[in-house]
């Protein structure tokens, strides 16, 4: 049974991984077995969001990306949110059309991705990346049906310890994103948090990509 990262900007090629790797319109690679593909907030440029997005449809029609992502909302930079919200609603409308997962990149705008899912009725699975944030969010994230998938800050915040140890075992997943740290690595502290094997991790990890990517 193969350890699954999530959320990867590096593809190692190891064959006891699964990696879904982060693909960008601008910057496609070709032969990547498993990724996602999506405009970043970061990366939304004024005069090619509509190629950007004509790209991701051909994409979806004739590559079958696991996902559609990263994308989302970042209240902490200086493109300006209305765009980024723009933005990520046309995204969002391609999930729905080519029924994909997303994977959601969100920096101090919960409440409005919250607003947006129940505005668009979204009806495909969505996952935030990289969750790092307190008891109160990840509860109110669950609640309105987001699955939660974490990486390094679970190595190097000691208080998402008691908001992983009480995640749904069916609501979670395990990353690297761009960090230098291994999956095994992410993996080792959340069977110490759970109080589980690594071999249960896997299973039940396994379980939740099968939900989520191959129902």
């Amino acid at each position: 049974m193969k350890f699954i990262n999530f959320h990867t900007h590096k593809f190692t090629k190891q064959e006891n991984i699964l990696e879904i790797i982060n693909q960008y319109p601008q910057k496609f690679e070709e032969n990547i077995p498993n990724f996602s593909i999506g405009i970043h907030p970061w990366k939304i440029e004024p005069l090619s969001i509509n190629v950007d997005l004509e790209f991701i449809e051909l994409v979806l029609k004739n590559k079958n990306p696991l996902a559609l992502g990263e994308c989302g909302l970042d209240k902490k930079i200086e493109i300006p949110f209305d765009l980024q919200i723009e933005v990520f609603e046309k995204q969002l409308q391609l999930a729905i059309k080519y029924k994909k997962p997303l994977i959601i990149h969100c920096v101090g705008a919960f409440q409005e991705i919250i607003e947006i899912k129940k505005k668009l009725k979204i009806n495909v699975a969505m996952i935030i990346h990289g969750f790092s944030k307190n008891e109160q969010i990840a509860k109110q994230l669950l609640d309105n049906g987001f699955y939660l998938s974490f990486g390094k800050h679970l190595l190097q915040n000691p208080d998402l310890e008691i908001v992983f140890k009480d995640m749904p075992n069916d609501k979670f997943f395990l990353e690297t994103d761009s960090s230098d740290y291994h999956i095994e690595e992410v993996y080792a502290k959340a069977s110490i948090y759970k109080k589980i094997e690594i071999l249960k991790l896997k299973e039940i990890i396994n379980e939740n990509f099968r939900t989520v990517f191959q129902s």
